[in-house]
């Protein structure tokens, strides 16, 4: 593994490419540079086709994600919170921390295990999986279904390193920790390609630059950070020889028109999909779900379950007072579905990806930009910015012969 450390690398694998509403449908094709030829079918890159625009408080924590065990009465509390923007990127790894931690404890206590979870979102879904995985009886506890979740307002991009702790606050062992989470998590996630609905796919990145004679029709939505918030330097780590590496196309070979781009095959999730599956998996394996708010930490000593992981994301801020959470505001304009479009780029600071429900499209320049912010308002002036800086790509897109 090795560490990057920069306050800006935000230029992930997240993208999906566009076009402007009124270009012709002709796609451009892709030349052999260690890859199969394939077509590019432009997105309709224009406001008028904003289907919802939705915001996520995603939990940073400097110190990263918590996974201690605090006794609440007799009820033992295994914490599985606090991921920042890699929730469903570690999700699978430190789920399966907290799942042993918590059989641990009902080993313990003797008899069959029986365990709580509290929340129903990407850590929620996986803890109670692994858990049932190694043998335990499960009841999920939460205030919403996975559907109406945060989870469900992620990017869906693998961002195992998404604002996921301060370099400068972490401990020394985290960089280890964290692989093995990363590690564990890409593994399970693909136990899911190819399968039904593709909740996991792998597709095409581009992440392009160089585009000085590209028209610059707005400008760039405002970086904003709450007041008194000091500039944090997010800790950044790179997992060698696991993920795909990007590759240079010349500019002959781009469709795009810039002066470089690189090309990734990157994994995704389908986020709807994927909650749905791993939902619908935990209840076919005997699993319950039940609806339940729960205000201060006492309340879950009233549970008949006394182990009990709690993956409550940001929610864990109020209800267990936890003052080292920092919200992150994050904001996406949604387009409507294009099936044919199944590529991503990055491209002046927005990501742009394609998903079965819709066309993610993302400021992401400036990994400062919505920390210490909790207000989940749509804001459709940012939507209408964000999806301009990257529209002039689209009407000089190259349409490369096909032979």
């Amino acid at each position: 593994m090795s560490v990057v450390t920069s306050s800006n690398r935000r230029a992930v694998l997240t993208g999906l490419a566009g076009a402007l509403a009124g270009c012709a449908p002709t796609p451009a094709v892709l030349p052999t540079t260690g890859f199969a030829p394939r077509r590019i079918a432009p997105i309709l890159m224009t406001p008028e086709r904003i289907i919802r625009i939705t915001v996520c408080t995603r939990p940073f924590r400097p110190t990263g994600p918590r996974l201690n065990v605090e006794a609440v009465g007799e009820t033992k509390v295994v914490h599985n919170y606090g991921h920042g923007g890699s929730g469903w990127s570690l999700s699978w790894g430190s789920s399966a921390i907290a799942a042993r931690k918590a059989m641990a404890l009902a080993g313990l206590a003797g008899g069959p295990p029986v365990v709580a979870v509290i929340g129903s979102g990407a850590l929620g879904l996986t803890s109670a999986l692994q858990l049932q995985r190694m043998g335990a009886r499960v009841t999920i506890y939460a205030r919403e279904r996975a559907a109406f979740t945060r989870s469900m307002r992620a990017t869906g991009s693998w961002t195992p390193d998404s604002r996921i702790a301060d370099a400068d606050r972490v401990a020394a062992d985290f960089p280890a920790l964290w692989e093995q989470m990363a590690r564990e998590t890409y593994a399970t996630h693909q136990t899911y390609l190819g399968t039904e609905g593709d909740p996991v796919v792998f597709s095409d990145r581009y992440m392009l630059s160089g585009a000085a004679d590209l028209p610059r029709t707005v400008e760039p939505p405002p970086i904003l950070t709450a007041p008194g918030i000091k500039p944090i330097r997010f800790a950044e780590y790179r997992l060698d020889g696991l993920a795909p590496r990007s590759i240079p196309l010349p500019a002959s070979a781009s469709p795009f028109p810039v002066g470089e781009t690189r090309m990734v095959s990157a994994m995704q999730f389908n986020v709807a999909e994927l909650a749905h599956r791993l939902e619908t998996e935990f209840l076919s394996q005997g699993g319950r779900i039940e609806t339940r708010a729960f205000n201060t930490p006492a309340d879950l000593t009233a549970l008949p379950e006394k182990i009990v992981i709690n993956c409550t994301g940001y929610g864990a801020k109020a209800l267990f007072e936890d003052k080292e959470i920092i919200p992150v505001r994050g904001q996406i304009a949604w387009l409507a579905p294009q099936p044919e479009v199944n590529y991503g780029l990055h491209f002046r600071g927005v990501t742009v990806l394609s998903r079965p429900d819709g066309i993610v499209v993302q400021a992401t320049r400036n990994d400062m930009n919505g920390v210490g912010i909790d207000d989940e308002t749509p804001d459709r002036a940012e939507a209408n910015a964000t999806i301009g800086l990257v529209a002039p790509l689209f009407p000089s897109i190259r349409r490369l012969p096909s032979g």
